[in-house]
């Protein structure tokens, strides 16, 4: 099984939807794809798709699933992380109005390169993404919050 995490932001997300939706008629996924949609109406039925999940099914959803594919969401991609799970990412985007920065993309960026997650830009990327997910193994993740919390204050500290 697949897991779809949207976010759960008052923020729409159909392009990250469209492009698992075409993956799964297109069959480069062929197996069960769940989705939690948050604030994104999309209509599909090839897959499961949910607005919210409660946390007690969503977890039991993170273990069971082979691959995440979800948004730049750092509390998802850690979820995953710590559950072993092989993520695929795709930013959310101000020019579409998915967001109001890219922020997004500076996180998985990092975390792309440091070999946690599989970055998507788009439905090209999602096919080679999904292919090598098939052998990726999840690095032992590494926290340093420290860090984070010094990056989060600069980019405060900036945005003002």
């Amino acid at each position: 099984m697949i897991l779809v995490v949207l976010g759960t932001q008052d923020k729409r997300f159909e392009r990250l939807i469209k492009m698992v939706d075409e993956a799964v008629q297109k069959q480069w996924i062929k197996e069960e794809v769940i989705v939690q949609a948050g604030c994104t109406s999309y209509v599909s039925d090839k897959m499961k798709i949910f607005d919210l999940i409660d946390m007690t099914s969503f977890e039991q959803y993170m273990k069971e699933c082979r691959i995440l594919i979800t948004h730049g969401g750092v509390g998802t991609i850690m979820s995953a992380l710590r559950c072993k799970k092989p993520v695929i990412a795709c930013a959310r985007l101000a020019k579409y109005g998915e967001h109001h920065n890219d922020h997004q993309c500076e996180i998985i960026e990092t975390f792309s390169d440091k070999g946690y997650l599989i970055q998507v830009k788009d439905n090209q990327t999602l096919e080679e993404a999904l292919k090598k997910a098939e052998n990726f193994v999840v690095p032992e993740v590494v926290s340093n919050n420290e860090k984070m919390i010094r990056l989060l204050m600069d980019y405060l500290e900036i945005s003002e």
